[in-house]
């Protein structure tokens, strides 16, 4: 997860509410840019081919959003967070005329990823500032019910706020899904997983069907990186995910039903009354 440093002054760059400094920076290690929060690396795009997944946590993301409804069929679809929108630009690239909602609190990053990494022309994609929780219930009211797709990855800096963790948060957000709907769910955790494993127990308290997607040695809490979450109502389409997970540059894998609940086993669900937010990496994490 390293990556190179770049002179603060000398890419495009706006300064957040909380003081903190995006920029867009070169990938160092592939074609595209970078979103990147007070150090932290927080998206990826390639204007070029939006089909290009670099990191590997919103890889297994797309691989999800592959299975969902049928082939190249227009999805409905909520964005907590949008980071340089690289999700919503994978829909649109693979599913045209998609209807999607992103849900942001800074104005002034969505300005500067609209400006340096501009949307494709037509694209139905709509932005609404605030807090993701607060916006939730700003949605109109056509989408309870009926939303394919509901991905919850939102950051202040490199951590997640606690009020988007909790079984409160989850049901206000589940509302949305329709009946074969899915949620997804990027979870930041280091050592030992205690986060990820209440996220995972939080999740499951609300939807019935959860499984999580991770590379091998995160799984098995040996350092800091990420966890997909990927739950509904209905029974997720996951029988094709191992082979798919193993085959990449990192081998993962997916987890659900007996190993799931090993894995969150002992893990008390998050409430507004007790949740934190996630844990904060190194601040070498991501220098090489």
């Amino acid at each position: 997860m390293a990556r190179a440093r770049h002179e603060p002054s000398a890419y495009p760059q706006t300064r957040l509410s909380d003081g903190t400094i995006a920029r867009i920076v070169p990938s160092g290690f592939t074609t595209g840019y970078e979103l990147d929060v007070d150090g932290t690396p927080q998206s990826h795009v390639d204007l070029d081919d939006p089909t290009h997944l670099h990191f590997e946590y919103i890889g297994r993301m797309g691989a999800v959003i592959d299975q969902l409804r049928m082939p190249r069929q227009p999805l409905t679809a909520v964005h907590l967070g949008a980071g340089a929108l690289t999700i919503p630009r994978y829909i649109e690239a693979r599913r045209p005329g998609s209807r999607q909602q992103v849900i942001e609190l800074e104005q002034a990053l969505v300005d500067l990823v609209r400006e340096h990494l501009p949307l494709p022309r037509g694209a139905s994609i709509r932005t609404r500032i605030g807090d993701a929780r607060e916006g939730l219930g700003r949605l109109p009211d056509g989408l309870v019910g009926n939303v394919d797709l509901l991905v919850s990855d939102v950051f202040a800096g490199a951590q997640t706020p606690a009020h988007l963790t909790t079984i409160e948060f989850y049901t206000t957000a589940a509302r949305f899904l329709a009946p074969e709907g899915v949620l997804l769910v990027n979870v930041a955790d280091g050592a030992g997983l205690a986060f990820a494993r209440r996220q995972v127990a939080t999740v499951q308290s609300v939807l019935g069907h959860v499984a999580i997607l991770a590379e091998v040695q995160m799984l098995k809490g040996r350092r800091f990186g990420n966890i997909v979450i990927a739950a509904s109502r209905s029974p997720l389409p996951t029988e094709w995910l191992p082979r798919l997970m193993a085959a990449g540059p990192h081998p993962a894998k997916v987890a659900q039903g007996s190993e799931l609940e090993d894995f969150a086993r002992g893990a008390r669900p998050a409430t507004d009354a007790d949740a934190t937010d996630s844990p904060k990496p190194s601040a070498t994490l991501f220098e090489r």
